[in-house]
């Protein structure tokens, strides 16, 4: 029997004791008043109950039953239970069709030709407890989608990643690959910058293999019995040329509707100029092991069981494309709660539904997420919860070829979305971990405020501290400072590689990418592995931070659909830009260190030939000093916006602070208002340089770099590439939309103003 001990505590004591279980109380919200803010809680509370684990796996498990890319039999049941699921949780619900280019392979060759024979044996094997992987009458063989047909032969080449700085090193040891085919590993960059470089290069073909360094046995333990890529697994992906644009390759900037006006095949700029093949490290194993010529870098080296060199030859290569190039159906389903009295004011959801095969992780480890938080405003719905704005719950599909269900439909509304899209928000992935965060920086102190109301399923802490606690252990030493130092923790700026692409960089619709990782290894993706038998005994096997992802996506949702003002922050913007402007300063001088550093070294004679008489170092050609180049203009807009961002934070305390935000929210239309075309000031119609389908000034993929930012790319990309004259030009308009920006920031101070 346990005996209770009893204890006499003072009346002071307990009155301590009282307080310290009373709960702090909560910091009010961004962009709602101290009223508002308690009665949005108490909503967010009842929402963040509602997401079952049980339910994502059950999802899963349906959703990854068979193949499901584009164009597939299962893509369109996935589609069709999917909405009928939207309708079931009282949403209006339908699908929105569009027909796309969507090429699929009938042959596929790579042989070994010389000094020896082999053929690769392009295709994954089952295992017997991983049901699914036998599918393989449903699954797309393995391929790169928007590779252009081709029937070549050629010497072999080892390129490294295949990136511009591999064919510089190429140069320093006088091996061309023109007419070659050359053959580099995943990494480095997007996939479908390699086959683009290699054809500014004069290469017939190309082979991307997966490195086991990269993603193999020399980073763990290989599936089935662990979750790394196995000797024969192979990344299918597309190497559409996305930085010129996303979407379908024959109605760039508008919408693939049926009677769209098409561009001939022939006059599609994103599909590729010589043939691509992925291939598994088992096929590439004996084409790298025949290659001779110099030793490859120590940098080059993966970790395959040979001597890694470059070539040219005496390996030679044989390597056939041919698919059939046919029009499919895409599925996207638009589920939408009409705002009560802001209606024409749209916060999308989305994440994408199709797969390279099974797709448990690559997509619908997100997809269930967002399911589970339709399911819970709908719940909410029924309670008496009713947003202000239009919430659009969104299912792409089309997103693994090249982001075409987001694009074609951004596209086809296009109009709409410019005036009315006041936040996107994307997940895609979701595996176990810290939150991931990225997008606008008008949204960075949003989103950390999200993150610090939801709570971490293995720690306990807030998503928020863990993320924090990651940085200072793991981060370098800027980002420890920042972390510790900082009221907010930085978000990455976006590139590309998911739909928040047309929302962000073509409209100027404001952005965020959310999800969660980093605590578990993955080596299938875009395999036949990549499956629910994979997600289950490898990464959120237990679905809580599939859960925490719904809670976390879902408050960000409602606070953004509920808010009194629009929870944007310009102080952390112009923050922001502030940081670009040093790096670009940097990168500019360091343009000019190097270039003076370089041409000394060749009139001092120090690019010796080395002691290979068949493929001697030889020096580079001399290089360009860089003029002087003036910031001034931009950093003169930056200080102007960072004095709208202080003029805009004190008015908007006042107004909140004196309960302006409880009057009826029409009394604050006109501040909201100015604020929705914020983030669409930081486009230019015009476009970037040699791409005008990216219209935002401050983010874009890299020319060179596919899925990574490359943040003021008009001027950072103009630095990089040495086209010096293009700068100040760049440097111009960038800082006319910044300057744009602290206008906007003013009118909308001076509109809170108002409303005191």
């Amino acid at each position: 029997m346990h005996v209770p001990v009893v204890r006499i505590v003072s009346g002071l004591a307990a009155a301590a004791l009282l307080l310290a279980a009373t709960p702090a109380p909560q910091p009010t919200l961004l962009g709602f008043s101290d009223s508002s803010s308690k009665t949005e809680r108490d909503w967010e509370e009842k929402f963040k109950a509602i997401p079952q684990p049980a339910n994502m796996r059950a999802e899963m498990q349906r959703l990854t039953a068979h193949p499901h890319h584009v164009g597939s039999p299962y893509d369109k049941v996935n589609a069709e239970w999917i909405l009928a699921q939207m309708k079931s949780y009282g949403l209006d619900a339908h699908i929105e069709t569009f027909s796309v280019l969507f090429p699929t392979p009938i042959e596929r060759a790579v042989e070994l030709v010389a000094p020896t024979h082999f053929v690769a044996k392009l295709q994954e094997p089952a295992y017997p407890q991983d049901p699914t992987s036998s599918q393989k009458a449903e699954q797309l063989p393995t391929y790169n989608a928007y590779s252009i047909d081709g029937d070549v032969t050629g010497p072999l080449v080892y390129v490294n990643y295949g990136i511009p700085a591999d064919y510089d090193e190429l140069a320093r040891h006088n091996i061309s690959v023109k007419g070659a085919i050359v053959i580099a590993r995943y990494g480095g960059s997007w996939r479908g910058i390699k086959p683009k470089v290699a054809a500014e290069h004069g290469a017939l073909g190309c082979l991307i293999y997966s490195d086991p360094r990269d993603d193999g046995y020399a980073a763990g333990t290989v599936f089935p019995n662990g979750p790394m890529r196995p000797r024969e697994g192979v990344q299918r992906g597309s190497v559409e040329d996305m930085p010129l644009y996303p979407g379908d390759p024959l109605t760039p900037g508008v919408g693939a509707t049926r009677d769209a006006k098409r561009l001939p095949i022939s006059e599609a700029k994103t599909i590729t100029k010589i043939p691509v093949l992925p291939i598994s490290y088992g096929d590439a194993q004996p084409l790298l092991d025949a290659l001779g010529g110099p030793l490859a870098p120590p940098s080059w080296r993966g970790a395959l069981p040979i001597t890694y060199r470059i070539g040219a030859g005496p390996a030679k290569v044989h390597l056939k494309v041919k698919s059939t190039w046919t029009q499919k159906p895409l599925y996207d389903i638009i589920a939408t709660i009409p705002g009560s009295t802001e209606p024409d004011e749209w916060v999308i959801r989305g994440n994408h539904h199709d797969a390279w095969v099974n797709g448990a992780e690559d997509p619908i480890a997100g997809t269930v997420d967002e399911l589970e938080e339709a399911r819970a405003l709908g719940m909410l719905l029924e309670q008496g919860w009713h947003p202000k704005r239009t919430i659009i719950y969104a299912v792409w599909d089309g997103e693994e070829p090249g982001l075409l269900g987001s694009t074609e439909w951004a596209e086809t509304h296009a109009d709409e979305l410019r005036t009315k899209g006041v936040a996107y928000l994307n997940s895609d992935t979701n595996d176990r971990g810290y939150l991931e965060m990225e997008g606008s920086h008008v949204l960075e102190k949003f989103i950390n405020g999200v993150a610090r109301d939801i709570e971490d399923p293995e720690t306990h802490l807030s998503v928020w501290k863990r993320l924090q606690a990651g940085i200072i252990q793991n981060g370098n030493a800027e980002e420890r400072k920042d972390a510790r130092d900082r009221a907010d923790l930085r978000i990455g700026a976006l590139g590309s590689g998911s739909d928040f692409t047309p929302f962000l960089q073509h409209l100027g619709v404001p952005s965020l990418n959310l999800g969660y990782g980093g605590e578990d290894d993955a080596g299938i993706y875009h395999s036949i592995y990549d499956d629910f038998y994979w997600y289950t005994h490898f990464s959120d096997t237990s679905f809580v931070y599939g859960r925490a992802l719904s809670q976390t996506v879902g408050t960000a949702v409602m606070r953004l659909a509920d808010a009194d003002v629009l929870p944007y922050d310009y102080t952390n913007l112009a923050e922001t830009i502030h940081t670009y402007i040093d790096e670009l300063e940097k990168l500019a001088s360091s343009a000019a260190d190097d270039a003076r550093e370089r041409n000394l070294e060749l009139d001092e004679g120090s690019f010796a030939a080395t002691n290979d008489p068949h493929h001697p170092t030889i020096a580079p050609p001399k290089l360009a000093i860089p003029p002087h180049i003036s910031f001034a203009s931009l950093e003169n807009a930056a200080d102007s916006l960072t004095r709208a961002a202080t003029a805009y934070q004190k008015a908007y305390e006042s107004a909140l602070g004196k309960g302006g935000a409880t009057r009826a929210s029409a009394s604050l239309a006109s501040v909201n208002a100015i604020l929705t075309h914020s983030e669409h000031v930081l486009t230019d119609e015009r476009g970037l340089p040699m791409r005008p389908w990216f219209q935002h000034l401050l983010y874009a993929p890299g020319f060179y770099t596919g899925y990574g930012v490359k943040t003021v790319p008009a001027v950072r990309e103009a630095i990089e590439q040495k086209k010096y004259g293009d700068v100040d030009e760049a440097l111009t308009r960038v800082a006319t939309v910044v300057n744009n920006e602290a206008a906007l920031v003013e009118r909308a101070a001076a509109a809170l103003e108002k409303e005191q």
